[in-house]
C-alpha cells in the first residue's frame, strides 16, 4: 500500500473504544479525526462526561466533532469535505449519519455492527441476542447508507454462545473478532478484492435503545428469562427489583434449580434462605442470587448479604 488510507471514526461507548485503538496501530492506517456525541451528564451529580471515544481521541491528540445532531450541520459538513478523508469508519456512534455526510469519504464508509445482519439492527443487538437466548451471534461489517444498519454486507462472523455470557463478556468477545476483521476487511475493501452483498431486508428484526426502567424483573416470568435479563443489562444499566420498597440490583452470576414440593404456597418472587442461599421463586423454578446490591449499600455477596439481613427469609421482591 503506497500511502495511508486516511480514515474519520465516529464512535461513542466503550463497545467502539478497541476498533479505534486497532485503527491507530494500523500502520498502513491515519486516523485525521473522530466524531462522537456530546458530553452527557452523568452520575448522582449529574456532571457532564465525556465519552469513552472521545477520551481516547484526546489522548492521541485527534481532530474531534461533538454534533449534537449530525443531520443538517453545515459546519461539519465543510470541515470533512476540507481533510478529504478516504474512509469513515463507523462503530455504535449513536445517530443516524445523512447521506451528505456518507457523500464525503472517497472510498465509501463502514460499520461494525455487532449481530448477524439483518438480524437485530439498532441500538441494543448483543442485549437482544442475550434477551432472546440466541446460540450464534456475530460480527457484521457493512457499507452504510442513509438507513439504519440496511446497507450491503461485506464480511459477516459468526461467535457460538453458551449462555453464561453478559452484556460486558460478549462485548469483549466480539471486539477480539471484530477489530482484526475490520482491520482486514478495510484493506480488502480499499484494494476492491470484495464485492458487497445485498441484505434480505424481509428479514430484519430491530431492537430499541435500553433504560434503566427496562431492566426492572418481573417475577412471573420464568427462571430463565429473568437470567437472561441479568445477564444481558450486566453491567449497565444493571437489573433492579424492590425489597421493603427499596431497589435491590441483581448482577450475574445467578444459578437455576428446580422447583421443589412444599406444604406451604410460595409466592413468584418470595425469598428462601436454603443452606445459607439467598434464592427466589421465579414462575417455574427458584433462581439462586449469588450478587446484589440494595439501595444505599454497596455490592456485596449475598452470604454477606444474609449476615446482615436475618429477617429476609419468606419476603417477597416485587
Amino acid at each position: 500500500m503506497n500511502e495511508k488510507i486516511k480514515i474519520i471514526f465516529a464512535g461513542t461507548p466503550e463497545f467502539a473504544v478497541p476498533y479505534l485503538t486497532g485503527l491507530l496501530k494500523e500502520m498502513d492506517f491515519e486516523v485525521i479525526g473522530v466524531i462522537t456525541q456530546p458530553d452527557k451528564p452523568s452520575g448522582r451529580k449529574q456532571e457532564l462526561t465525556s465519552s469513552p471515544v472521545k477520551l481516547l481521541a484526546q489522548k492521541n491528540n485527534l481532530k474531534i466533532w461533538q454534533p449534537e445532531n449530525i443531520k443538517n450541520n453545515s459546519i461539519l459538513t465543510a470541515e470533512l469535505k476540507t481533510i478529504k478523508p478516504d474512509l469513515m469508519v463507523v462503530v455504535a456512534f449513536g445517530q443516524i449519519i445523512p447521506q451528505e455526510t456518507l457523500d464525503i469519504a472517497k472510498l465509501g464508509n463502514i460499520n461494525i455492527h455487532p449481530s448477524l445482519l439483518p438480524k437485530y439492527r439498532g441500538a441494543s443487538p448483543i442485549q437482544s441476542a442475550l434477551l432472546t437466548g440466541e446460540k450464534t451471534t456475530g460480527i457484521t461489517i457493512m457499507l452504510m447508507d442513509d438507513k439504519m444498519d440496511h446497507g450491503p454486507i461485506l464480511v459477516q462472523e459468526k461467535v457460538e454462545l453458551d449462555g453464561e455470557e453478559t452484556n460486558e463478556s460478549l462485548h469483549q468477545k466480539l471486539a477480539g473478532i471484530g477489530v482484526p476483521l475490520m482491520i482486514k476487511t478495510i484493506k480488502e475493501f480499499a484494494a476492491e478484492s470484495i464485492t458487497p452483498q445485498a441484505q434480505n431486508h424481509e428479514d430484519a428484526t430491530f431492537c430499541q435503545q435500553i433504560t434503566k426502567d427496562n431492566a426492572k424483573l418481573d417475577w412471573q416470568k420464568t427462571a430463565e428469562e429473568i437470567k437472561r435479563k441479568i445477564y444481558a443489562y450486566y453491567p449497565w444499566p444493571a437489573t433492579w427489583t424492590y425489597l421493603d420498597g427499596l431497589r435491590l440490583k441483581i448482577f450475574p452470576p445467578v444459578k437455576i434449580f428446580e422447583t421443589e414440593p412444599m406444604a406451604e404456597k410460595i409466592k413468584n418472587g418470595q425469598i428462601k434462605i436454603k443452606d445459607d442461599q439467598l434464592t427466589v421463586k421465579c414462575i417455574d423454578k427458584w433462581l439462586e442470587l449469588k450478587k446484589i446490591q440494595l439501595e444505599g449499600k454497596k455490592e456485596m455477596p449475598a452470604e454477606e448479604f444474609l449476615r446482615g439481613y436475618k429477617n429476609i427469609n419468606g419476603k417477597t421482591l416485587n
